[in-house]
């Protein structure tokens, strides 16, 4: 980890800890929950599915797991001529040049991104309710923003 006075290593990406890991906590135990609630049905009661119900069960899961993913890979990566911003199924290629500052008001979900054409972009990589890790993340982004 740099200390306060060290630029931030350049490439370096910034990824939401805390939504990753309730992510992948919560979707894990709703995942076995409905395995061992399937598994604990008798034969009589599974054959009264029918496969459209079945079927829907399994779109529910693929949109709850693609919902997921999206979070997942939300990041922020500073590169040498750019900055790039994922939020969710979207990518945003950025040049330092077009960004102009950095904000992560108390409450605010995520940072966002003021660009030069006056309009702004969340940077839903930097999480605000990863709390000092999320701060940490802003100062080491706005540092290499001003650079």
């Amino acid at each position: 980890m740099p200390a306060a006075s060290e630029p931030v290593p350049v490439p370096h990406t910034w990824r939401p800890f805390g939504v990753r890991m309730a992510g992948a906590v919560l979707g894990g135990g709703l995942l076995m929950v409905c395995a061992l609630a399937w598994i604990g049905f008798d034969a009589e009661t599974q054959a009264r599915f029918s496969w459209l119900q079945r079927g829907t069960l399994a779109v529910l899961g693929l949109l709850a797991f693609a919902a997921w993913f999206a979070l997942v890979r939300s990041r922020v990566v500073a590169e040498q001529g750019r900055l790039v911003v994922v939020n969710g199924y979207r990518r945003r290629d950025l040049a330092w040049a077009e960004v102009i500052a950095v904000h992560l008001p108390p409450g605010a979900p995520w940072a966002t991104l003021d660009l030069a054409d006056g309009t702004t972009v969340a940077a839903m990589g930097i999480q605000g309710s990863d709390g000092d890790r999320a701060r940490r993340a802003v100062r080491e982004l706005r540092a290499l923003v001003n650079r």
